[in-house]
């Protein structure tokens, strides 16, 4: 229904977009995720022209919409949207809010307008507000009102931006149990979202967006059971990270200790857990400067990544001499202690990786 080519968009100097190129098919439920400010949003008005791309083709039914000459307003009604905020005219009752667009644009009679709206307004479970302004609303009812003139309109496919965003978190699930009732109709619909749960539920594909792009694309089980790319890893398994490089063997053990120690308290790691912690990395550190790496030091890479959702630490240090033998004749005494507090010990080429 959709293909997307090298689309980029830039504001300026600043590069938001840069070539992203997909396709969409006829009922999809694609959710989009990433990182707040990775271009999700931007992304999706790109796709309807609220923003106007820098370069690239958007191709509706094989028509392009960024093509001089191209009919947009008509193609333009092929993809309904539904924001953040919910627009609707504060002096209309809702059925006119809901009438507005199809008599306007699509031509249709009053009558013919006002059934479909009805019909509509049953479905998202507000019949009983035809005759209600929007003031009267709460904001879960607003955006369920939002829907259905969206969908009075009979576009193709429904973009959602962000549409739980505005809402206090007791109206999120009314919502949202619109827009699972419209994936299980066989509507196509992209929708950004923040709702983990939701998007894993009633999506076939999810895109993550990192990098001004579609950083990954891959279905629910393997986005969020199994994603590839370390930044998917990140954001899915809320992975906090810790870097240090220690470029001299005289470096500051101090400073080094400190900085784990603030990142472990951030993540409200208790004070013995830290110390198991700070004792295996100086174990590790120690053995590599003065046992392992011999005279010609190259610096080391440190890395402490702390998964929320998996409640993991893991410890790795980089360095170009290592191998899988490196650790075989440290000091007893330094191995009993790194074993005691590892659960798992990898050594490979250039890297030893700890799990504590």
């Amino acid at each position: 229904m959709i293909k997307i080519e090298n689309l980029c968009k830039k504001y300026g100097d600043l590069s938001v977009l840069e070539n992203v190129s997909t396709e969409i098919h006829k009922g999809d439920v694609v959710s989009i995720i990433g990182p707040s400010g990775c271009g999700k949003s931007t992304f999706m008005r790109c796709l309807n022209l609220m923003e106007q791309p820098t370069s690239g083709k958007i191709l509706i039914d094989g028509q392009d919409i960024l093509a001089d000459g191209a009919d947009v307003c008509k193609l333009r009604q092929k993809m309904g949207m539904v924001f953040q905020s919910f627009n609707l005219f504060s002096h209309l009752m809702i059925i006119e809010n809901i009438m507005l667009g199809p008599v306007n644009l699509l031509k249709k009679d009053k009558q013919e307008a006002y059934d479909e709206g009805m019909k509509l307004l049953e479905m998202v479970g507000l019949t009983n507000k035809a005759f209600a302004y929007p003031d009267e609303l709460s904001g879960g009812q607003k955006q369920r009102i939002a829907i259905a003139r969206t969908l009075a309109m009979h576009p193709d496919i429904v973009l959602f931006d962000e549409p739980t965003s505005a809402l206090d978190p007791t109206m999120v699930s009314e919502v949202l149990a619109v827009i699972r009732k419209l994936a299980n109709d066989g509507m196509t619909m992209m929708i950004v979202t923040h709702e983990m749960n939701f998007a894993k539920n009633v999506s076939n594909r999810i895109f993550y967006m990192d990098e001004k792009g579609i950083y990954e694309d891959g279905t629910p089980e393997q986005i969020f059971d199994n994603p590839q790319k370390p930044k998917t890893k990140e954001f899915i398994y809320k992975i906090r990270t810790c870097n240090y490089e220690i470029t001299d063997k005289r470096f500051d053990l101090y400073e080094f200790n400190s900085e784990i120690e603030s990142f472990l308290k951030k993540q409200l790691f208790s004070d013995k857990r830290i110390n198991n912690v700070l004792l295996v990395c100086e174990e590790i550190i120690f053995n590599l400067l003065f046992n392992n790496l011999g005279k010609d030091f190259s610096p080391i890479e440190f890395t402490l990544k702390y998964s929320e959702k998996n409640d993991e630490t893991i410890i790795e240090f980089r360095n170009d001499k290592i191998n899988k033998n490196i650790l075989k004749s440290s000091d007893e005494v330094a191995m009993s202690i790194i074993q005691k507090y590892t659960q798992n010990l990898n050594v490979e080429a250039n890297t030893i990786t700890l799990k504590i």
